[in-house]
């Protein structure tokens, strides 16, 4: 089965992923606005707590909607994904299969997270080591060239990790936190070539985020143009708080034109991410996951190079001593 294949088979998930998305900004948008008109009174900055009031509720609430539901929908289209490229075949009703799929291995959502928490500590010492290592080599320079690096190298470690989850769910018949630590040694022993992904990934990711986030930017911008009204408020609004407060405000803050062009960028950024996170990105992902798995098969990582690992990454010892 092709990759475009199990991607578009996969799809399922990702649209209900986006829907979840798309109603918990809604949720989001609507209590901040809620928050803004009830506490608005004759004293401008109390409508701004009630807006930032309402956002930590929705803010909260998108947590919880993360944890409960949208992390168990990504587990389970990885799940599939793992099946479509080791398999080569995929049921029909992809969602209810993919979620029963999860039943013996990620039954509980607290195991999840703990596994995908081991696997990103060890990932994360990873990166430390690297700044560490440029710092001492070059000083500042070396630690930001080094951190840039580790920048991309982390955006390729969250596809990893995703292989990670498939690679356990791959080894039903193992214990969860033993099959990641056999995917934390897939990563290390063939690393040069998983992470040949990277250019792939960033110049997709860019494409598109030119292509469809400037689209969006160029809507929303127009859509913004059609109320000048609400804009030319809110500036006045915060020019008055700046001035009750004797708050230094910056022009594109209050600056009618400038407001909404901001505002249309934060919109079109957020958009764009919920694209790419149940879109664009399990696109990429089929592909770095079915060389992730056709490493691990070639050679199952053994005992001794688990224990290997762990010398060399003490956080790995708490992800080991669970195997």
């Amino acid at each position: 089965m092709s990759n475009a294949k199990v991607y578009r088979k996969t799809l399922p998930f990702s649209f209900l992923m986006f829907l979840i998305d798309l109603l918990v900004l809604g949720v989001i948008i609507g209590l901040a606005t809620a928050g803004y008109f009830i506490a608005k009174d004759n004293v401008s900055w109390h409508a701004f707590v009630g807006l930032g009031i309402g956002l930590v509720v929705g803010i909260i609430i998108s947590v919880i909607v993360t944890y409960l539901v949208q992390n168990r929908f990504k587990a389970a289209q990885i799940a599939m994904m793992t099946r479509g490229v080791t398999t080569g075949d995929l049921p029909d009703h992809i969602v209810h299969e993919g979620l029963a799929e999860l039943k013996g291995r990620f039954g509980k959502i607290t195991l999840y997270f703990f596994i995908t928490s081991g696997i990103k500590a060890v990932f994360r010492e990873m990166g430390r080591a690297m700044t560490r290592a440029g710092k001492a080599v070059g000083g500042d320079v070396g630690e930001g060239v080094t951190s840039a690096i580790d920048s991309g190298v982390q955006t390729v470690i969250g596809y990893l990790c995703d292989c990670c989850l498939g690679w356990i769910l791959y080894r039903k018949d193992m214990n969860s936190a033993k099959a990641a630590c056999e995917g934390c040694v897939i990563f290390f022993k063939h690393g040069k070539s998983l992470v040949r992904n990277l250019g792939r990934i960033f110049g997709m990711g860019l494409l598109f985020f030119i292509l469809i986030g400037g689209g969006l930017f160029g809507l929303l911008y127009v859509i913004f143009r059609q109320f000048p009204q609400a804009f030319i408020d809110l500036g006045a609004q915060i020019a008055k708080i700046g001035t009750e407060t004797a708050t230094d405000i910056p022009a594109w803050v209050s600056d009618p034109n400038l407001l909404g062009i901001v505002v249309a960028a934060i919109l079109a950024i957020v958009i764009w991410n919920m694209v790419h996170s149940v879109l664009i990105r399990p696109f990429i992902l089929v592909g770095v996951l079915r060389n992730f798995m056709e490493a691990g098969k070639a050679h199952i990582p053994t005992d001794a190079e688990i224990g290997d690992l762990e010398k060399k990454f003490p956080k790995f010892s708490k992800l080991r001593q669970n195997a």
